[in-house]
């Protein structure tokens, strides 16, 4: 025999004031860092409906702001940090990213191009396949497979073809760049054979 439990009604949220507000956004912000577009949609929902709610999660927030509770110049380099260190993501991945999580997308690319001013994105590019456990590829469906696996992680046509290339794999497929350029891949020339 089977036993239901009946959903009771819930009862509607009564909405938050400025007070309640700014202790609900202390909650969030101590669960975890999150960007000002983020607090502010989470906040919204909480808030009272019209123009008093939006100026009360307005205020919310130019307080947080001016205390230094949320940054997001600072969470776009925290988040980028802990991407390319832990997951190895490349550069359009995290640009991607940052633009979905609310921060601005120049802030976005400063973040994104700082970081990336002195690293080598061919070795990136490696440990995130040394990290997927993705072998150098036997045949052209396998090298199709790590091409795709790289291009969701973020690194560009030339980055994938210079990772190929180290593995001395055959190109013959053309590449479509995610702004819709197709660019053209010529086999390697010399044989840098290198496994991971």
């Amino acid at each position: 025999m089977e036993f239901s439990r009946a959903k009771r009604p819930q009862k509607p949220r009564q909405p938050l004031d400025e007070a309640g507000l700014h202790e609900y956004a202390l909650k969030l912000l101590g669960q975890q860092m999150r960007t000002m577009a983020d607090l502010r949609r989470k906040l919204r929902t909480r808030a009272e409906p019209g123009e008093q709610g939006a100026a009360q999660v307005q205020a919310v927030l130019e307080r947080l702001h001016a205390y230094k509770l949320v940054d997001d110049s600072a969470f776009a380099e925290n988040f980028v940090q802990m991407r390319q260190q832990n997951q190895k993501h490349g550069p359009r991945r995290l640009r991607n990213d940052l633009a979905t999580k609310g921060v601005d997308r120049e802030l976005a690319a400063r973040t994104v191009e700082a970081r990336f001013a002195d690293v080598d994105e061919v070795q990136l590019a490696r440990e995130h396949l040394e990290r997927k456990r993705i072998q150098k590829p036997e045949d052209a469906r396998q090298t199709a497979r790590v091409m795709r696996r790289l291009a969701a992680a973020g690194f560009s046509a030339r980055t994938i073809h210079a990772v190929l290339r180290q593995w001395n794999v055959p190109l013959e497929t053309e590449v479509e760049e995610p702004d819709g350029e197709a660019s053209d891949w010529e086999q390697p020339e010399t044989g840098e054979d290198q496994d991971l």
